[in-house]
């Protein structure tokens, strides 16, 4: 009878207990705030840029969206402007987890690289308008700024590259007349008074000026006396690399001719060997001709191997010719089907014996001296389905090659081992987790990396190389944990062409199954993997679901595949109960943009939609945007507009991808947001559908937002980015409820 009451009057306490804690539990529940567009501005994000041979430090920056507002745009263009980017820069040890912040402040750095021993960072840190060279002791945990004597000034673009020995560093500079003729170029083109534009000149007028940024000095600093040694006069170079013992270095010169609309020609490039201790190694190794220079090196930097015509050859730098490893081509049979394999190449082995090279069939092993090609890894059959693999790296000993993996069909991504002896394939890590900047040691002993679940801001991670120890590194969003956040899904649907296309839909918050919910969609091209994502975590903190579809576009008439690929998403969202079809919105910003205005002159099924920083008149937009020289001309004949010909080879085709020419047709309110020194797409364009719409007694209205880039709002300051997404929200809202009020009144 006791042990009766005792029970009894547990019970009676779990009960009055579980009561009591009911409201703790509701307040923690409704103590979790909104996601706003202040969030947004905070969200941290971390950006490893050096990462040390043992694998013990990782450095890197740490900014957020706010960082990153407050450009020039006016000075878009200006081989002068550096736009200062700020960021805590920091170096995370990587098996305690220590951070250490190397500035109290926020500062803008670039080129981070160890020194051989492992001991220094150098990097440069921009500080008073110009860049300055600076170094980092790993052991007297102290920064020191490198006084250089020269009164030439450190590139923006600078490279940055420790001599073998660690005695040096070898750079970038600007002539001492550089930045004035480049200054005076951006003004004349820019302020004038005059300004003149003369087809018989062999390249454009901001050809001319952009070009600028490219030339440079390669001189050598000895960490010791400062000293300055010029290495290369003032000239256009990339891909400056030094051999492992430093006898030499090899380069490619870059030589403007002229402007060619077709983005593949009009420059010649030529590669040089350059001796650095005897004078005689240096030569042309590949003289100038318009054919890009697509290296790879191996490890000495003595040998480099590329693909050209499905073949893949090979040379060291001291043979006078190269030798194609794959002359005779392997052929494969198949039933009775017989094709030639075409290659790629893919990277050498840590020891340069090997290079590894890929085909539609597989991944390949060819010595380089013999020649000898087998195949190491068969693709499956069916591509479409197969999973994407990419290739991260060789373990160092050779016998393991790392590849990225990802599901085509499901949210199933990680990393996978493949042993070269055995053939065999070991997961590493997979999951539905989104994982991102892989990096392993040189010593093969660890990996770091970016893992976000694929709802969550990312964070880094190391691992050791079986994946039996792991570590998270950094925790840069605490607060977010309080914040209500969207969650995500894949969703596979139909097109009305029978292709089968992804999308990924948002949740809003505090989702009720019980409920349709209002359905906003946010367009481009493709969309598959998932991540943290502020647009869509602000639509859902809103009410309303998010949307990402995809669309399969076709080259010549690719404005038809808007209508048929978004819509059948759409279809396949209400079929499952769970979207409201009257209030449907659609919004993209400067492709996306584009494709909402043209998607609304099809269909009238959207409540409401948004152009941001698109075009609307893609034959005025041919020569809209002079400082992107020929872009626009070369995104439509043979770029990302797809139209696949020139204005005058197919006038009708530009003409039906004009939304501004069915304006009549439109019958969905139309909100177009502008930044008026936008120079991707000048706001010119989208100020033509404003007046049109207007003068046809059309819904519309145009937000510019002066002093503001591409993105409108959200490349301005900080009240022009709160602004636009407040008028994106009550746009929506806006118009949904209109649909509501329809319905009462019926």
């Amino acid at each position: 009878m006791n042990r009766c009451v005792h029970s009894r009057s547990l019970l009676i306490i779990a009960v009055c207990t579980m009561f009591s804690l009911l409201p703790i539990l509701v307040v923690g529940q409704q103590a979790k705030s909104p996601f706003d567009s202040h969030d947004a501005l905070r969200v941290s994000s971390l950006r490893v840029q050096a990462f040390s041979d043992d694998g013990r430090a990782a450095v890197g920056t740490i900014s957020t969206r706010r960082d990153r507002l407050n450009v020039d745009h006016k000075r878009f263009g200006d081989p002068t402007y550096i736009q200062f980017r700020p960021g805590k820069l920091v170096l995370i040890d990587t098996e305690t987890g220590e951070m250490r912040s190397l500035f109290k402040e926020k500062v803008h750095v670039q080129s981070p690289v160890w020194s051989p021993d492992g001991k220094t960072l150098a990097f440069f840190r921009f500080k008073d308008g110009r860049f300055v060279l600076c170094t980092y002791g790993r052991e007297s945990g102290r920064v020191r700024e490198i006084r250089i004597k020269t009164d030439k000034a450190i590139a923006s673009n600078s490279m940055l590259q420790w001599t073998p020995d660690g005695s040096s560093l070898t750079m970038a500079f600007r002539e001492t007349d550089w930045e004035k003729k480049s200054r005076e170029m951006f003004l004349e083109a820019t302020e004038g008074p005059i300004i003149v534009y003369d087809s018989q000149n062999p390249l454009l007028k901001w050809e001319e000026i952009r070009n600028r940024s490219g030339l440079h000095v390669i001189a050598r600093v000895d960490l010791g006396t400062r000293s300055f040694t010029e290495i290369l006069p003032e000239g256009r170079y990339f891909d400056f690399r030094q051999s492992e013992d430093g006898r030499f270095a090899i380069y490619v010169e870059v030589a403007p001719k002229k402007t060619d609309y077709s983005r593949k020609g009009g420059t010649d490039y030529a590669l040089h060997l350059l001796g650095l201790q005897d004078t005689s190694l240096t030569r042309v190794l590949v003289p100038a001709s318009e054919k890009r220079l697509r290296l790879s090196w191996n490890e000495e930097n003595t040998a480099f191997a590329w693909s050209d015509s499905g073949h893949i050859f090979v040379r060291n730098v001291f043979d006078e010719k190269p030798v194609n490893l794959t002359r005779d081509r392997v052929e494969m049979r198949e039933d009775d089907d017989t094709t030639t394999v075409k290659f790629s190449m893919e990277g050498w082995s840590p020891d340069g014996s090997k290079l590894l090279a890929r085909s539609d069939k597989g991944f390949w092993l060819i010595d380089p001296n013999r020649g000898d090609i087998e195949m190491v890894y068969a693709l499956p059959a069916d591509d479409d389905k197969a999973p994407e693999l990419r290739v991260q790296g060789w373990s160092p000993d050779g016998k393991m090659l790392y590849f990225t993996y990802s599901a085509k069909d499901k949210w199933e991504r990680g990393l996978v081992g493949y042993d070269l002896e055995s053939l065999s394939m070991t997961d590493l890590v997979k999951d539905t987790g989104l994982y991102t900047q892989w990096r392993l040691s040189k010593d093969g002993s660890r990996f770091v990396y970016q893992y976000s679940n694929g709802d969550l801001p990312s964070d880094l991670y190391t691992a050791d190389r079986s994946f039996e120890a792991v570590s998270r590194l950094t925790n840069l969003n605490p607060w977010i944990e309080h914040k209500s956040l969207t969650h995500s899904e894949l969703v596979k649907y139909m097109d009305t062409d029978g292709n089968e296309l992804s999308g990924i839909l948002y949740y809003p918050v505090d989702y009720d199954s019980t409920k349709t919910y209002p359905l906003v969609c946010e367009i481009y091209e493709q969309f598959f993997d998932n991540g943290f994502h502020t647009n869509m975590n602000l639509i859902a903190n809103a009410g309303f679901f998010g949307f990402r579809p995809s669309v399969q576009l076709e080259k010549g008439y690719p404005g038809e595949a808007w209508i048929r690929g978004i819509t059948s998403g759409i279809n396949k969202l209400i079929e499952r109960g769970i979207v409201d079809p009257d209030k449907l919105g659609v919004h993209g910003t400067s492709y996306g943009g584009y494709a909402t205005s043209l998607l609304i002159t099809q269909t009238d099924r959207f409540a409401a939609a948004i152009n941001i920083s698109g075009k609307t008149n893609i034959i005025s937009f041919l020569g809209d945007s002079p400082r992107i020289g020929t872009r626009n001309y070369s995104a439509a004949e043979v770029g990302q507009d797809r139209i696949g010909a020139t204005l005058w080879q197919a006038p009708l085709r530009y003409i039906l991808h004009t939304a501004v020419m069915f304006a009549d047709r439109v019958n969905t309110p139309h909100l177009l947001l502008t930044g008026q020194d936008d120079w991707n797409v000048p706001m010119a364009s989208t100020r033509e559908m404003y007046y049109a719409l207007r003068r046809l007694g059309k819904e519309c209205v145009w937000v510019d937002y002066v002093n503001a880039g591409h993105g409108a709002g959200r490349a301005g300051n900080e009240e022009q980015f709160h602004d636009m997404w407040k008028r994106m929200i009550e746009w929506y809202q806006t118009h949904f409820e209109e649909k509501d009020k329809k319905k009462d009144d019926h």
